[in-house]
């Protein structure tokens, strides 16, 4: 019997909670602002990186005075390992320069003050809502967009249209764990290339056999004892 979309999220949603009961936030930080700028230069950039270069950055300067005393040239000497360090340098001292000007130096509780600071999208605001806040919030990495769509979800078309199809399914005050939950779930057990679905604690149930065999067509062919 066919599930519906919501009988499938519940399904989905307590297995994450029984792989992933607890979801630490992946990015090092102190504060919403710390937070903020984790998030801002994890874009192109693994979680893992971003951890190793923001000690330096925040020894260097660690609130929004200090950031914005420094110069752009000396937040990308720290940051230079990153993806679109050089962008990303001067967003951070633009932000920084924009929450004082504007927000007594104090990281703002809104979507739309958060997307109006330079280099903070609407990924990146949700993210700060969600886990600087409390806020309910469903931040849509390229984790979660694969996997929403490998499930039957969403489809695919753009990350906007998977956020609105997750959150119609999943209830809010899940918003903020399953964001995590999905992205542990993502690297640990459904990465992008040659996954097997079948053998998915989630996608072999959950991806319609269209799905299955699309992605068989796409996997790297297994080697045989004749290929040997």
């Amino acid at each position: 019997m066919r599930m519906s979309k919501a009988e499938k999220a519940a399904r989905i949603q307590a297995v994450l909670d029984e792989l992933h009961p607890e979801v630490p936030v992946p990015l090092d930080h102190a504060d919403p602002y710390s937070l903020l700028i984790a998030v801002l230069l994890s874009a192109q950039t693994t979680d893992a990186r971003v951890n190793l270069v923001t000690p330096g950055l925040f020894a260097l300067a660690d609130t929004p005075q200090a950031m914005a005393r420094a110069s752009v040239e000396e937040i990308l000497e720290e940051i230079r390992t990153c993806g679109l360090a050089p962008s990303k340098a001067k967003n951070i001292h633009a932000l920084s320069r924009q929450l004082l000007e504007h927000h007594d130096g104090e990281v703002p509780r809104t979507f739309e003050d958060l997307e109006a600071l330079p280099g903070v999208g609407h990924k990146t605001a949700s993210v700060v809502m969600a886990q600087a806040f409390d806020v309910p919030a469903f931040p849509v990495d390229t984790h979660i967009h694969r996997l929403a769509a490998r499930w039957g979800l969403s489809d695919g078309k753009n990350v906007e249209k998977t956020e609105r199809d997750l959150k119609r399914v999943f209830p809010a005050d899940a918003w903020n764990r399953l964001h995590l939950q999905i992205i542990y779930f993502g690297r640990e057990h459904c990465p992008a290339r040659s996954h097997v679905l079948d053998d998915c604690p989630i996608c072999s149930w959950a991806a319609t056999a269209r799905r299955k065999a699309e992605e068989r067509k796409k996997a790297p062919k297994r080697a045989t004892a004749r290929d040997q």
